[in-house]
């Protein structure tokens, strides 16, 4: 049974967070500076960005996690540490800061930074900083909620979820948070994930679990098509929940596939409701289609369709738009099989059948689509296949935030 709980990164057992104002963001109101640490060195996994443009962090973190083991989390917000000469020996530096803090190896920290890219970094705030971090450090929900509030940037709010759930007779448990709310169609993750959990895995199969987790979770998430050169999702577990190891696929691997996915998915409804100037979330499901690969290309190209965010904003039933997005989208498909409704609180929209519009009540559509909430559902009627995608409408606000996002 899996069950919602308190605690975000600290409901684990072994993992303590925190988070602080160092002085990387000139607004001292908000963190910037957040940790994760555990207590004893954790199983680690993590996915990155795909962008040939890669931050600094993500060259470092990818090197510590080569032998599948981390026992802490550094990472600021303000600064991307992207395209800076001496990036990577920020990076380390600020892993080596962090090391002497906790007494522990620096090959053992894993770093992350969000914030403007081609912005000069600096160390110096970091160590200013690093005793009133290693302070604000605790075990409970309070402590993960400094650390998300410490990775924002323009998200308005912090993201956060945790479970409990049974493996092998054990209680286990997972928590997480994240942050990312533009420059998000990553084709791998979202801009910054951290989830911890105190299952006993091994590095082969925690990164087995999260790599085929992201395919129908972050890579299926979309606010503005645009993917960050900072984008990584980490995993770490500290076993101490003392349920048998898992070490091969099989029944409690497969449960805690499950769980997992319960967590990511939360996260991207997370992430893409409060997309930059977002009014509504849109959640589009497909079924029917011949392949998995048919059903994700077609989900994701209505989400990331800048007319079909538009048609959500405005709360305008032009249906059309939607198959459009189908047409384009790379998907094998039956134009004259597909069916379109839209589905909110306030009713159903049928839209298409058949690939044929449907007349509707003008009245009626504006109720359906002026609620924060928005599922369009497309029905395919070629195979077995599905996917979900999620996305968010496209506002004036979305202009205004990035249009003056560095200065």
């Amino acid at each position: 049974m899996i069950k919602k709980i308190a605690g975000g990164v600290c409901a684990p057992k072994g993992f303590r967070a925190g988070g602080v104002h160092c002085g990387i963001r000139k607004n001292k109101i908000k963190k910037d500076l957040a940790l994760i640490v555990s207590d004893m060195r954790c199983v680690a996994a993590g996915v990155y960005t795909t962008n040939l443009v890669k931050g600094a962090p993500v060259v470092v973190t990818r090197s510590h996690l080569a032998d599948g083991y981390a026992q802490a989390v550094i990472v600021n917000s303000g600064n991307a540490n992207t395209c800076n000469a001496d990036g990577v020996e920020m990076a380390e530096k600020t892993c080596l800061l962090a090391s002497s803090a906790l007494s522990i190896p620096a090959e053992d920290i894993a770093v992350g930074s969000t914030g403007v890219i081609g912005l000069k970094f600096s160390t110096d705030p970091i160590e200013a900083g690093m005793q009133e971090l290693i302070s604000s450090l605790s075990g409970d929900e309070a402590g993960s909620d400094a650390a998300a509030e410490a990775i924002m940037t323009t998200d308005t709010v912090k993201k956060s979820v945790s479970y409990s759930f049974e493996l092998g007779g054990k209680e286990c448990r997972i928590g997480a948070i994240a942050k990312g709310v533009g420059m998000i169609c990553p084709n791998m993750a979202t801009m910054l994930g951290f989830i911890t959990t105190d299952i006993a895995i091994s590095p082969a199969m925690l990164q087995a679990a999260l790599s085929k987790d992201v395919k129908t979770s972050f890579n299926m998430l979309s606010v503005d098509r645009d993917t960050s050169t900072n984008d990584t999702l980490l995993i770490l577990a500290s076993g101490l929940a003392g349920n048998p190891e898992i070490t091969a696929r099989g029944k409690d691997f497969t449960a805690f596939c499950r769980v997992l996915h319960k967590v990511t998915v939360a996260l991207c409804r997370m992430l893409a409701s409060d997309g930059e100037g977002a009014t509504k979330l849109i959640e589009c499901r497909v079924r029917g289609a011949k392949t998995a690969k048919d059903a994700r290309l077609a989900a994701k190209a209505v989400v990331c369709s800048d007319l079909v965010k538009t048609m959500i904003f405005g709360a305008d039933a032009n249906g059309g738009r939607v198959m459009c997005a189908l047409g384009y989208s790379g998907a094998k498909l039956d134009i004259g099989k597909v069916d379109v409704d839209f589905r909110s609180k306030a009713g159903v929209l049928s839209a298409y059948r058949g690939g044929a519009a449907l007349e509707f009540s003008e009245e009626h559509a504006k109720k359906v689509l002026s609620e924060k909430e928005i599922r369009i559902e497309i029905s395919l009627g070629d195979g077995k296949q599905r996917a979900t995608a999620w996305g968010c409408d496209l506002t004036y606000d979305y202009v205004k935030i990035n249009g003056d996002y560095r200065t």
